[in-house]
């Protein structure tokens, strides 16, 4: 990636001049999340069925392990079989095992299928963001990424309130939900395979193609860029820190006492911030250097944890929140374009797979490291989790590159 001279375009040049391939994606992820309610509802479910809690919670933690499996899988066959043919695959795939959990006759069959929609249910994402990196412009990457997020975090925050409206109009019942999740991941499967290129047969407009690159790779080629690899090291941590906003921050506020109205609202502030006004920070911060971009973010979220560690109260809660908040918004374009830039042409899909993996394992793995300090040291285990903010900077800052040269090892 190279600081620009001039600025890069805006959000709506940039989403009018994306190829339509772009808009699909962009307009799919959207379909796909708001539809998305397995994950918000199958605890219930399963309750609902007659298991238990610690049934229901494996399952989920399946589901959830699935979930991480699934986008190193899928950044490998994004790179083998194409973004068309990866999400058909992944939301074609969806659809059955979805569907077929309401119909399956025993918590080990339920089990399986948890694990494998959640793996399946994943696949799709590296490719989305490798056909987004390869068909935009380099001036125009971090602003297609934040329409990316925007679209996610829009779906997300509209998921649970459809779910449960489709629950109620089903009577009270999870099988109409079910279907529709299905019908919607059906339809963002035809979407697919009538709008995106078989292959990245469209060369984005700033591809280089003087030198053709290898057909084939593995991730054994990734791990040879060491530079990259403190990258993912970097978003492993900061993921870590970041998720306890939702594990440990919650534990932390009823032992204290403090009304749970605060922390409810801090939450929705972070969610309405981010959708608000990511998008137009991104018309600052895509032309601003991304290793110090990066280096901010992280620093920010370090920052707004270690506000936590004050005497805990509502004012504490609500300034540590929008602090991290606005690292977030400030990095997350950036965070998220810079995989696909990063990686070589036939290694795409695996440096981005590599990055939701790593983001995704260490969103898994925060709650419980948070949850054992918090047991461990009490309210002390926000200095703690500020240290691995500030050192997820500190590696953020060494591993970007400002100018991207593809695949090279440092």
């Amino acid at each position: 990636m190279t600081t620009q001279q001039q600025k890069s375009p805006g959000i709506w040049a940039t989403f009018v001049e994306s190829p339509p391939a772009v808009k699909a994606v962009l307009g799919g992820v959207f379909i796909n999340k708001v539809g998305g309610f397995l994950n918000i509802f199958l605890v219930l479910f399963l309750t609902a069925r007659g298991y238990s809690a610690g049934e229901a919670a494996t399952a989920l933690g399946v589901y959830g392990a699935g979930s991480v499996i699934g986008v190193l899988v899928g950044g490998a066959l994004a790179d083998r079989l194409g973004a068309r043919n990866s999400t058909v695959l992944s939301m074609a795939g969806s659809a059955v095992l979805i569907g077929s959990m309401l119909y399956l006759p025993n918590y080990a069959t339920l089990l399986v299928a948890a694990g494998l929609v959640g793996a399946v249910g994943q696949i799709y994402r590296p490719a989305s963001a490798t056909l987004l990196s390869e068909l935009t412009a380099d001036d125009q990457q971090v602003m297609v990424f934040a329409m990316y997020r925007f679209g996610l975090n829009l779906g997300t925050t509209a998921a649970p309130l459809i779910g449960f409206g489709l629950y109620q109009l089903g009577g009270d019942n999870y099988e109409l939900l079910f279907w529709v999740e299905a019908l919607v991941a059906l339809a963002y499967a035809v979407l697919a395979f009538r709008v995106l290129p078989a292959k990245a047969d469209e060369k984005r407009p700033a591809a280089d193609d003087d030198a053709p690159a290898p057909a084939t790779g593995s991730y054994r080629d990734v791990f040879k860029d060491r530079r990259y690899l403190v990258y993912l090291l970097a978003t492993f941590l900061n993921a870590v820190v970041y998720v306890q906003y939702m594990s440990t921050l919650p534990l932390d506020v009823s032992a204290s006492g403090v009304p749970i109205f605060w922390y409810t609202l801090a939450v929705a502030l972070n969610g309405g911030a981010v959708i608000l006004f990511e998008l137009v920070v991104t018309k600052k911060t895509q032309n601003m250097k991304p290793k110090l971009v990066v280096a901010v973010a992280y620093t920010l979220v370090g920052i707004g944890v270690a506000v936590y560690g004050l005497p805990l109260g509502p004012a504490v809660i609500v300034i540590g929140t929008l602090l991290w908040t606005l690292g977030e918004i400030i990095g997350g374009p950036v965070v998220f374009a810079y995989p696909g830039m990063a990686g070589p042409a036939h290694l795409k899909g695996r440096y981005i797979g590599s990055f939701q993996f790593m983001y995704g394992l260490g969103a898994a793995v925060g709650p419980i490291v948070g949850g054992f300090l918090f047991l461990q040291v009490g309210h002390s285990v926000w200095p703690i989790m500020a240290v691995f903010g500030l050192a997820a900077a500190a590696a953020g800052f060494f591993a970007t590159r400002n100018k991207v040269e593809a695949g090279t090892s440092g």
